[in-house]
C-alpha cells in the first residue's frame, strides 16, 4: 500500500510561483508511473501533469503547458511540480496519485488527500 502526502500550496497573488511536493511511502516509488491532478469547486478532477517511473515520458494538460513543470526524484521517493505565472484559475485542490506500470492520465491506484492552491487576482 502506498501512502502520498502533499505538501507546498497555498495562497498567492496572479503571476507568482509555487512549488508543490508529493512524499510517497510503503512501495517501490520508482515502479509507478506518477500524476498530478487538481479539482476546483463545482469542476470535475481533471489530470495537470504525469511523469513516468523513470521520467522519460512527460505529459501536461494544455491548461498548463508552458507553465508547470513536473519532476521527481526516485531517490526521495518524491514527486513535484514547479507552478510559475500562476492564474486565478489555477485556483483548486491539487492531488498526486500514483499507478503501477506506464505513464497514464487515468486509473490510478493510490491517491493523496489534496493540497488547496489559491491564487488571487
Amino acid at each position: 500500500q502506498v501512502q502520498l502526502v502533499e505538501s507546498g500550496g497555498g495562497l498567492v497573488q496572479a503571476g507568482d510561483s509555487l512549488r508543490l511536493s508529493c512524499a510517497a511511502s510503503g512501495g517501490t516509488f520508482s515502479s509507478y508511473a506518477m500524476g498530478w491532478f487538481r479539482q476546483a469547486p463545482g469542476k470535475e478532477r481533471e489530470v495537470v501533469a504525469a511523469i513516468s517511473w523513470n521520467s522519460d515520458s512527460t505529459y501536461y494538460a494544455d491548461s498548463v503547458k508552458g507553465r508547470f513543470t513536473i519532476s521527481r526524484d526516485n531517490a526521495k521517493n518524491t514527486v513535484y511540480v514547479q507552478m510559475n505565472s500562476l492564474k486565478p484559475e489555477d485556483t483548486a485542490v491539487y492531488y498526486c496519485a500514483a499507478a503501477e506500470g506506464p505513464l497514464r492520465l487515468f486509473e490510478y491506484d493510490y491517491w493523496g488527500q489534496g493540497t488547496q492552491v489559491t491564487v488571487s487576482s
